[in-house]
């Protein structure tokens, strides 16, 4: 979301309005039409996510190849050393290195599906998020409550001059559950 401003700052007072605008915005839409803002927030996610959820996939089938090719390593230096191909101390050497490198590569698979699985937008949070919209039905005020159960952070970035020389600053809002709505 940008916002164009004369100063390098956003005061609070701004950024009050422009986050209780948003919630309030959020709210009707969930109080109007539920099923359109659930369908809307699957589809904002998608795009942020589908590009980490690319990398991290990819990631983790490059892991997989590999702890494959280790195992594989690993068999191999074994029937080496049952057939007396490899001295023992060799053996030691690479069973060891192949053993250490196996345990690493479960682990970066173990943590990289457990990665993937977070990025995933389900339609549950989606829908716990609208549950939780419902609660503060047009709110007048932002106070502690509305915050913490709606918004994750506020990150507000640092500003620009846009082509005809005005300020720009982005506000981007993350909000519990869904991540950030465009």
């Amino acid at each position: 979301m940008d916002c164009a401003r004369s100063d390098d700052v956003i005061s609070y007072d701004f950024l009050y309005e422009l986050i209780l605008s948003q919630i309030r915005h959020w709210s009707r839409f969930a109080q109007t039409d539920e099923r359109g803002l659930l369908e809307h927030l699957l589809e904002s996610g998608d795009r942020e996510k589908n590009a980490a959820l690319k990398k991290k996939t990819s990631e983790l089938t490059k892991t997989q190849k590999r702890k494959t090719d280790v195992d594989k390593l690993f068999a191999r230096v074994y029937e080496d050393r049952v057939n007396e191909t490899i001295s023992e101390q060799n053996f030691m050497m690479l069973s060891q290195k192949y053993q250490t490198e196996q345990a690493e590569l479960t682990e970066k698979i173990e943590k990289l599906t457990a990665e993937i699985s977070e990025v995933k937008q389900t339609e549950a949070d989606a829908e716990k998020w609208i549950a939780l919209l419902k609660q503060f039905s047009g709110p007048d005020k932002l106070d502690a409550p509305l915050l913490n159960a709606l918004i994750d952070k506020i990150e507000v970035h640092e500003a620009e001059k846009d082509e005809i020389g005005m300020r720009v600053q982005d506000v981007d809002i993350y909000y519990r559950f869904v991540g950030k709505i465009d």
